[in-house]
């Protein structure tokens, strides 16, 4: 930790083991990023993201890393949702997700949910890279502030390539400081509430699932590649979980 703020990189790599497992010969978190491994079923590695301290707050640079290998499965959650608070140190925090999963592997992406509370600053970018017939379940959700309060700012980019090619590039401004009309009817008519569901399957190059209403809020776009894009808006994070749930258990 610095007057800047805290500088802590968090970082997993799994592996195909030989005997129908998933090892994880890295698993290493610093300062307020601590990783532990909980019980997996079948050949998958499940990770827990613990928060070890309050945060990100404001001049914080945090960063995950993961690495699948061909043939690995690793689901990866946390134990809690994340709240970006305003701190000491003047400036943005800064959170980076940096994840790879090579041909044949397959991610789990599920964190609890993000929320940018009152005087918060926070920018997030989420890149990943899929190579083959990688698989892919990401989930993103992020709260517009606690309970009585006007959210933070927060700024969220989320770029997936798959061998090399765009897959998704998507950025989110909400909160002070944001374009206007970020609040209003054509963006999110003043829910509080919103995430995506991101399922990338080789399977969907045969039969790719039709653009659909899902539930009263929610929408699934195919997507130019073997992956499905689920957006939600809802007034509450239950609501949301809920949403993004119903249409995880239809796409998986």
């Amino acid at each position: 930790m610095t007057t800047a703020g805290v500088r802590a990189t968090a970082r997993v790599e799994a592996r195909d083991d030989g005997r129908g497992g998933t090892s994880l010969p890295v698993l290493d978190g610093e300062g307020p990023l601590a990783l532990r491994r909980i019980r997996g079923s079948g050949s998958e590695a499940r990770v827990m993201l613990v928060g070890a301290m309050s945060g990100p707050l404001g001049g914080d640079h945090l960063a995950v890393e993961v690495r699948v290998g061909p043939g690995a499965r690793l689901r990866f959650g946390s134990a809690a949702a994340t709240i970006a608070l305003p701190g000491q140190a003047k400036g943005e925090a800064r959170y980076d997700l940096r994840l790879d999963v090579a041909d044949g592997g397959e991610l789990w992406w599920t964190p609890e949910q993000l929320i940018s509370a009152g005087g918060s600053e926070l920018s997030v970018s989420s890149q990943v890279d899929l190579r083959g017939d990688a698989r892919l379940v990401l989930r993103e959700e992020q709260i517009l502030g606690r309970v009585g309060e006007e959210p933070g700012q927060l700024v969220s980019r989320l770029t997936v390539r798959r061998d090399g090619r765009a897959l998704l590039d998507q950025e989110l401004a909400c909160g002070p400081g944001a374009p206007g009309g970020w609040d209003g009817p054509a963006v999110l008519a003043g829910h509080r509430a919103l995430g995506q569901l991101l399922v990338v399957r080789p399977e969907f190059e045969k039969d790719m699932p039709a653009a659909r209403p899902i539930g009263e809020g929610a929408a699934l776009t195919p997507l130019a590649g073997p992956a499905v894009l689920v957006t939600a808006l809802a007034p509450d994070a239950l609501r949301l979980r809920r949403l993004l749930d119903e249409a995880l258990r239809e796409l998986t």
